[in-house]
């Protein structure tokens, strides 16, 4: 129990260091690697879309489910201690502290009411239970831009995969049969713009955009203005991802959202937040961030292969309730993938 206490105590310090922190981590710039992201062999495509997030989540899968196993083998039955090292493992895969003490205190629930004795059977109650977490927030899982034309705002700082997804998406989209649109927004970091005027060639598709240092709301706005004209299905917007401070970021933002709103008021709209998964609780940190300034309706989680935190996507959508919308699982154009919480909880613990 007091290990519990110290565990808590030092996750509720860690997460007053919001802000500035947070937003900081923006120094670094969005490493493209386009011909790892473009190749796409016969083998891979044969593996599916359950094969490819399980290969993703492979680090996790190890990270959590493979733990478990280890743990099972040294207990003939259920009890505090069996509890405690449940509680590291999960704690350890970034699932943060408040969702895995209820996770914990709903798996020693479950234990009484159905008069469970055997250890083994625990995966089967945490799967349940990971599962109901990834259900409760009140929206679903899934892309809203339906009806057309619609809109994607998306928001984040520097060096999360921002460029990366925004690319990937167009393309999905793309190979859905919409016609998309890309406004490149994000006029202060350097190379921003050809970045993602690489990626509109990778995909496909066509992009607005200006000089660097110019107006971002000017960019949307021009944006807005061809996807009009052009019937487009989706404009998908990038946006400022870092200024001198939190404040003018979020002033920049909100001039944004203005322009949409005066300029596009009856297009369908998603505001996402894309968050790097393998910074762990700061990805949280961020969130909360972002969700002051703006009314967020979905997170794309990136670099989910490259973690065995990715935990981290229950506490992003249990401490926020805000649904997980997108997850990136690999270097390839077609690894940002719709977020299927029964998948993603296969994918951790299926073999």
């Amino acid at each position: 129990m007091f290990k519990k206490i110290l565990k808590k105590s030092k996750q509720e310090n860690e997460d007053k260091r919001i802000s500035e922190e947070a937003l900081d981590m923006g120094n670094k710039l969005d490493e493209v690697d386009l011909e790892a992201t473009t190749e796409n062999s016969n083998d891979e495509a044969k593996v599916g879309f359950l094969g490819r997030l399980k290969k993703g989540l492979s680090k996790t899968r190890n990270g959590i489910s493979g733990k478990i196993n280890d743990v099972l083998k040294n207990y003939r039955k259920i009890d505090e201690d069996f509890f405690e090292e449940l509680e590291e493992i999960l704690i350890t895969a970034d699932i943060g502290v408040n969702t895995t003490m209820k996770i914990i205190e709903d798996l020693e629930d479950k234990v009484k009411e159905r008069n469970i004795t055997d250890p083994n059977q625990i995966k089967v109650l945490l799967q349940e239970e990971l599962n109901e977490i990834l259900t409760e927030v009140e929206t679903d899982n899934s892309l809203n831009i339906e009806p057309s034309p619609a809109i994607i705002l998306v928001v984040g700082v520097n060096g999360v995969g921002k460029t990366t997804s925004i690319g990937k998406l167009s393309a999905k989209l793309k190979r859905n049969g919409k016609k998309v649109l890309i406004a490149a927004g994000d006029t202060f970091r350097a190379a921003a713009i050809e970045q993602l005027e690489e990626w509109s060639n990778r995909a496909g598709v066509d992009i607005i955009s200006h000089q660097e240092g110019a107006d971002p709301a000017a960019v949307i706005f021009d944006g807005i203005q061809a996807a009009k004209a052009r019937r487009s299905d989706v404009l998908i917007c990038d946006t400022a991802g870092r200024l001198h401070n939190k404040k003018n970021l979020m002033n920049e933002l909100n001039k944004i959202f203005r322009v949409v709103e005066r300029e596009y008021p009856d297009a369908t709209k998603e505001i996402l937040l894309v968050v790097d998964a393998t910074t762990g609780q700061n990805a949280i940190t961020q969130a909360k961030v972002f969700k002051e300034a703006c009314d967020i309706t979905g997170i794309v989680l990136t670099k989910l292969d490259g973690t065995a935190k990715g935990g981290v996507v229950l506490a992003v959508q249990a401490e926020l309730d805000v649904p997980v919308k997108l997850v990136g699982v690999g270097e390839k154009i077609d690894d940002l993938q719709e977020f299927n919480p029964e998948n993603f909880v296969k994918a951790i613990f299926e073999e």
